[in-house]
């Protein structure tokens, strides 16, 4: 079952790496289909060495649908956001350089970049900080994340999130260009931040009116 959310799981994985969005076998994908079934990818193994039988299937309560292999350790992160925002249908937890300064410094990036305020739709919060795998940092995560589409976690890297991976594809690049800009502004002067009225008209305009809709 399910050919299709493995396809794409397994492209997925190939085009993060593809675009230096984590390192060797860091990080981890998912995606939800209609059945409420998560394909998510299996710990420790290489996403360019990966096959269909790798892929895990889990149950929304987290326990295995089908798979012989070891979920993602972040595997109750990816279930509880799914949980928490019915509008989410893929996960993509990053390890990338530019948010991660951020990340390590326990600091938000502010909507400083239409783009940010049209793709994420407001500041990209910081999780507490938590050890990898453990139900508290899947608890901070859905916290720091509320109803935007990405959040940092302390000290580790980043989650975003999406109706499907080409949207999560373009938040974690909007994230990363947004981090960069915003480090640098950072050493020259002083940001200034989009107010938030203006936000959120951009993401709604984003939503329901950008495009060809």
């Amino acid at each position: 079952m399910g050919k299709k959310e493995i396809k794409l799981l397994l492209e997925a994985g190939i085009e993060m790496q593809k675009r230096n969005l984590t390192v060797e076998t860091w990080g981890n994908l998912s995606l939800r289909d209609e059945h409420d079934h998560v394909y998510i990818t299996p710990s420790g193994m290489p996403y360019d060495r990966l096959k269909e039988e790798d892929v895990v299937i889990l149950n929304m309560d987290g326990t295995v649908y089908q798979g012989e292999r070891k979920p993602s350790v972040e595997a109750m992160m990816h279930i509880l956001i799914y949980q928490n925002r019915k509008d989410v249908s893929a996960i993509m937890h990053t390890h990338p350089v530019a948010s991660a300064v951020f990340a390590v410094l326990h600091q938000p990036v502010p909507v400083i970049t239409d783009e940010m305020a049209q793709a994420i739709g407001g500041a990209v919060q910081v999780t507490e900080y938590a050890l990898p795998g453990s139900m508290e940092l899947a608890e901070n995560t859905v916290k720091a994340l509320g109803n935007r589409q990405a959040c940092l976690l302390a000290n580790h890297g980043a989650v975003c999130v999406g109706k499907d991976f080409r949207e999560c594809f373009k938040v974690a690049e909007v994230l990363e260009s947004s981090s960069e800009i915003y480090q640098k502004a950072l050493a020259v002067g002083t940001p200034h931040e989009i107010a938030e009225d203006k936000v959120k008209w951009m993401r709604d305009f984003a939503l329901y009116h950008y495009g060809q809709k």
